[in-house]
């Protein structure tokens, strides 16, 4: 006890341990519920991914055996099947905590990055089609994968930062008072 402690009031100790400097512990927290934030992000883009990539591949080789189409033809509408589950999947499952307003653009916004994941994807099996000869099945199904994979690391960007953008921190706390009144 502080003899000098003019205050009456309990003796003050101090906190434990060293103190962080500049707010090191709260950046230090803020950055790691970002990181977890993104994992958990990236892990439903990918399950709504993997999701849409076996309707994209069973659409494609259902339609290559059933029709006569051209390879790139037949992948285009499977990509445009796949493109039309993954909305979806993006809207009530990844995203579902991002902002609800203005659907009309947030349709426009998919289907136009959609159409340029589109191109990337079907791009990659068109070179390999018609630039290299490559077109059995096993080569075919290679070629739209590898154009898959290429195509979603576009998607992902340009859906998290343009499609379905965060809910700033205000709206996002008058959001939740808002379905916490309604429960």
């Amino acid at each position: 006890m502080d003899l000098n402690d003019v205050s009456g009031g309990p003796p003050r100790f101090a906190p434990s341990g060293p103190r962080p400097l500049f707010g090191a512990r709260p950046l230090g927290n803020a950055l790691r519920r970002r990181a977890l934030g993104l994992m958990r992000e990236v892990a439903k883009f990918g399950a709504v991914g993997a999701a849409g990539l076996l309707v994209n591949l069973l659409v494609f080789n259902l339609v290559r055996s059933l029709t006569d189409l051209q390879v790139v033809r037949t992948s285009v509408i499977a990509t445009v099947v796949a493109i039309a589950f993954n909305y979806v999947g993006f809207r009530y499952f990844t995203y579902r905590d991002r902002s609800k307003t203005g659907r009309t653009k947030e349709l426009t916004l998919f289907l136009l990055f959609s159409a340029v994941g589109l191109v990337i994807e079907n791009g990659v099996l068109y070179v390999a089609t018609y630039g290299f000869g490559w077109d059995s099945s096993l080569e075919s199904n290679v070629f739209k994968f590898l154009g898959i994979g290429i195509a979603t690391l576009f998607r992902f960007w340009s859906y998290r930062t343009w499609v379905f953008r965060a809910i700033p921190a205000a709206e996002a706390t008058d959001q939740e008072r808002v379905g916490a009144a309604r429960s």
